[in-house]
């Protein structure tokens, strides 16, 4: 599979005045987080975790002041936060709907609930719905195989959901 690549370098960034990652959050990160870390860079996860939780969401000028925060390439910040799921680039609703995909979730129907999800929302996996109020995601894996076809929902997590457990949670957040 070939790679699909878009020029980005030169793109301009939307800014605001007012700083994301606010010198509040420097002098945190800078007491709590940087010490237990052998060099700032090492600090790259849980800055935009700190960010993330802030914001809901790492928008593109909070990536360019982390890495001035860390002393590295925004390049390198724009990489890790695109290699790992848990990041969002984009605002996400206000409700998260995350439906695990590994083999255990696979084997047990998880790509029915999926299908349903995306009949019920209107949306593909990795959209949010017109009216902010939900983003669908399809995850490698949530680490509940035992209890396959696990979701996580917002902040809780749920084992052995069939469609109509889940369609249920899902009209109890309206």
């Amino acid at each position: 599979m070939a790679w699909i690549t878009k020029n980005t370098a030169h793109e301009p960034i939307e800014r605001r005045d007012e700083p994301f990652l606010t010198d509040a959050m420097k002098t945190k990160l800078e007491a709590d987080v940087l010490p237990r870390f052998p060099t700032k860079r090492a600090a790259l996860l849980p800055t935009l975790h700190e960010i993330q939780h802030t914001y809901g969401w790492i928008p593109p000028q909070a990536l360019d002041e982390a890495a001035t925060f860390l002393d590295i390439a925004p390049a390198e910040v724009l990489d890790t936060a695109t290699f790992y799921e848990e990041y969002y680039l984009k605002p996400k609703g206000r409700h998260l709907i995350q439906i695990c995909q590994s083999i255990a979730c696979e084997l047990c129907g998880h790509e029915n609930l999926l299908d349903k999800c995306i009949e019920k929302l209107g949306i593909e996996h990795g959209e949010t719905t017109e009216d902010g109020r939900y983003t669908l995601v399809a995850l490698e894996c949530l680490g509940a195989c035992g209890g396959a076809p696990a979701v996580l929902l917002n902040e809780t997590l749920y084992e052995c959901v069939t469609w109509e457990h889940l369609e249920a949670e899902i009209d109890a957040l309206k």
